[in-house]
């Protein structure tokens, strides 16, 4: 017989695979489904197809949207607007953070709270005063609505993220560091940035699902065709397809799209667990 520890421990691992077949299994049909013939997709109830089509990846990535531009480009602009937006949000996110953290300066108990509260608001409500912003400025059809607001830290989020974290670390090492003779920007790049790398790689992770994942607003800001992102891309090869919807090769480049982000978590899952415990430790 168990006892009542190793009872409670068997139910909470059942209810944990439960609960990762219900998430992983939306995944799993998607894998199948592109190798399927696209009326067997809604035609049949197994998992596994009657014949594998693996042509489904070819003609899915030739086809792309119109025929003018293919998944290649797609991928290419999303890489193009992706990595300058995760660099730009980590570094300026980081250098607000540290002003935050490590200094005093008038307005500060005022711009924080401020800064916080800008979390609450839901992105439909500010939708509008952007793009009448962005319009005016010329930049619609561009990168440029996600570039520039990533590189001035319009991302509380992380801000409060680097901050909870720099709030574990001793000030009396900046302190030392003064003291033999650095400067405020020495003491955080040589001594809390490398201390800061859990926090900064899960900034750039969080960041890097969101823009590639993000439809809603590249919808809003980007129309060219040419400059669509994956997101972009996988919705308009469905509206641009003049006879049924091949969905299983919609099935395919849905695939094909969420392959970086797989191989990005595995790879950087160690600093992405320790930046999230980390950061929400209370110094």
């Amino acid at each position: 017989m168990m006892d009542k520890a190793s009872r409670a421990a068997l139910i909470r691992h059942l209810i944990l695979i439960v609960v990762g077949v219900v998430l992983i299994y939306p995944v799993v049909f998607m894998v199948f489904a592109s190798f399927k013939d696209t009326n067997e997709i809604f035609t049949s109830t197994k998992l596994l197809p009657k014949l594998w089509h693996g042509e489904n990846y070819t003609n899915g990535w030739k086809s792309g949207a119109t025929g003018v531009v293919t998944f290649t480009n797609f991928f290419l602009n999303t890489f193009k607007l992706v990595i300058p937006v995760v660099a730009f949000t980590v570094v300026s996110c980081t250098l607000t953070a540290y002003g935050f953290a490590r200094f005093d300066f008038p307005g500060k108990k005022i711009l924080f709270p401020v800064l916080i509260s800008t979390l609450m608001l839901p992105n439909t409500v500010i939708i509008i005063p952007r793009f009448m912003l962005f319009k005016n400025l010329g930049w619609l059809d561009s990168y440029l609505p996600f570039l520039v607001p990533a590189l001035f830290a319009v991302y509380p989020f992380f801000i409060f993220m680097i901050i909870q974290f720099l709030r574990n670390v001793p000030s009396t090492l900046d302190e030392s560091a003064k003291i033999d003779g650095c400067s405020s920007f020495q003491i955080l790049i040589h001594i809390l940035v490398p201390l800061l790398k859990p926090a900064l790689f899960s900034a750039g992770l969080f960041q890097f699902l969101w823009t590639w994942n993000d439809f809603y607003n590249q919808f809003i800001f980007i129309n060219s065709p040419k400059k669509f992102t994956l997101s972009l891309g996988l919705r308009l090869s469905i509206d641009a397809s003049t006879e049924a919807v091949k969905w299983n090769e919609v099935m395919a480049m849905s695939v094909c799209s969420i392959i970086p982000l797989f191989i990005l978590f595995f790879c950087a899952q160690k600093y992405f667990v320790d930046g999230i415990a980390t950061s929400g430790i209370k110094g």
